[in-house]
């Protein structure tokens, strides 16, 4: 049997709506890396369900994408308000080891927006650095706070798929997919 090609879990992704740890790890592998001056600019994103703990938490919050100015002015997490406002979250202020798969999801989104003007920021809150990761050197973000570092690699020239590696869930991938946004 030949190896599963990157075009062909790309497309069962888009079939099955979701792809397994083992099969998202298998296409951000066989994805070409990327240069952080490819990253420049604002990217709306969308998370990959894949059997991680956070699955579905952004998209509940209102979660929009990042921000790249250059290699030292990062926004990690922007947020849609529901009146259609940008606005930047400090992730330092985000507890990300709470058990999110038994909150209630009909709260967090309420929940969320009681605790949101306490995390806003407009200061960058992470910085890209080429780093490499499962055997390629690529544009990763390093997050100020956190211990946590998000590697890019490229779907194509405008849509990127990340993985976010946390020290404290090593085992386990939080993948999304970012679309440049060309406004």
């Amino acid at each position: 049997m030949s190896p599963v090609s990157a075009n062909d879990i790309h497309e069962l992704f888009i079939q099955k709506g979701q792809l397994t740890q083992e099969e998202a790890f298998s296409w951000f592998d066989q994805l070409e890396p990327a240069e952080m001056e490819q990253l420049w600019g604002n990217w709306c994103g969308s998370e990959l369900t894949s059997g991680h703990p956070m699955d579905g938490l952004l998209s509940l919050t209102g979660w929009y994408g990042k921000g790249f100015q250059d290699a030292e002015t990062v926004h990690p997490l922007i947020f849609k308000k529901k009146n259609g406002r940008l606005f930047t979250a400090n992730p330092g202020f985000i507890p990300l080891n709470l058990p999110f798969q038994l909150i209630p999801q009909r709260i967090v989104g309420p929940l969320f927006a009681l605790v949101s003007p306490f995390i806003r920021t407009r200061s960058s809150k992470a910085r890209l650095r080429m780093i490499e990761y499962r055997g390629k050197v690529s544009a990763s973000m390093v997050y100020d706070q956190k211990a946590i570092i998000d590697h890019f690699r490229r779907i194509d020239a405008d849509t990127l798929l990340g993985v976010m590696d946390s020290k404290s869930q090593q085992e386990l991938g939080y993948f999304f997919i970012l679309q440049r946004v060309t406004s």
